[in-house]
């Protein structure tokens, strides 16, 4: 049964498994497929297998949170139940709920999102938001009619995932190479992504570019939107530690040979967009401000506060 916890990681790693929302799902999927299956009757040992098994997981992708979130809320009951029977139902019954809760957010988000949306808009959307995608094609089920420019993404290129979604929704929709965000902004009304994270602060962590996507949308007084499940709000932020920026390898980038000896390449998946650039956070629970984060997060906490710390 460790091979559905290798497999889903390698699968995350290697980007056949793209998205934070499907990451997470993945995560606590595969989670409580190893509960189910497991092998064995004793309550430490399960312990120690599923503390071993999330920190796998947690190793594939260290930016996501939603990854974090959704590893936690499978295994969050395992040290207080009180036989192994009742730890492994719970790694079952939690990441099945976590799942379910987290494919209804993204519908809730979508029928908000989409009331931002005016007939005639033209929309922008950076790599491959299924929460931002839902809203798009929400407001197009609604009969609204909009035009969509989404980017390429590179070097990954989700924007052809994103694109063969909008298409197939009858969105019109354009695919434009990243460099091009400033020039075709100023056509924009609103603009669309998803997110990896969210700090305390409610800025932004989301694929390398949405921070200048960010930057072009303010100096065009275009509407930025981003479309998050309060699950990608990080709860470690609130207590001092910073979101780790994943670097990938150069052969994302380069072909062998390519490369003069000595240079280097940086090849970072994600980038900040501080949260004065943020105009709304599109969350299950309604449209926040980026400014509202904090009294959000403390509030789903609660009592579990001390755990983060």
């Amino acid at each position: 049964m460790k091979d559905i916890i290798a497999d889903t990681a390698t699968d995350i790693r290697d980007m056949r498994i793209r998205g934070a929302g499907r990451i997470a799902r993945a995560g606590a999927s595969a989670l409580a497929e190893y509960a189910r299956e497991y092998g064995g009757n004793d309550l430490e040992r399960f312990r120690a297998d599923m503390a071993k098994a999330s920190d796998i997981l947690l190793a594939s992708r260290p930016t996501a949170v939603s990854l974090w979130n959704g590893v936690h809320s499978a295994t969050r009951d395992v040290d207080s139940a009180g036989s192994f029977e009742e730890a492994r139902e719970s790694v079952v019954r939690n990441g099945a709920a976590f799942v379910e809760s987290s494919e209804k957010a993204v519908e809730t988000i979508a029928k908000i999102g989409a009331k931002r949306i005016k007939d005639g808009d033209v929309l922008m959307t950076h790599c491959n938001s299924s929460a931002a995608i839902g809203v798009i094609t929400e407001a197009v089920r609604q009969g609204k009619d909009v035009k969509v420019y989404a980017t390429e993404s590179r070097p990954w290129r989700q924007g052809i995932l994103t694109i063969r979604d909008l298409s197939a929704a009858g969105v019109d929709v354009t695919l434009i190479i990243d460099s091009a965000v400033r020039t075709v902004m100023s056509k924009v009304d609103r603009v669309f992504v998803g997110a990896d994270t969210i700090t305390s602060s409610g800025s932004l962590i989301n694929k390398i570019g949405t921070s200048q996507v960010a930057l072009a949308a303010s100096e065009a007084r275009a509407e930025f939107n981003v479309c998050s499940e309060t699950y990608k709000f990080s709860p470690k932020t609130l207590f001092g530690d910073s979101v780790t920026i994943e670097e990938r390898d150069i052969g994302e980038i380069i072909r062998p040979g390519e490369m003069p000896e000595g240079v280097k390449v940086f090849n970072p998946v994600f980038d900040t967009t501080p949260a004065k650039y943020i105009d709304n956070i599109i969350t299950e629970l309604g449209i926040m401000s980026p400014g509202s984060v904090y009294g959000v997060m403390v509030r789903q906490l609660g009592d579990r506060i001390s755990g983060y710390m």
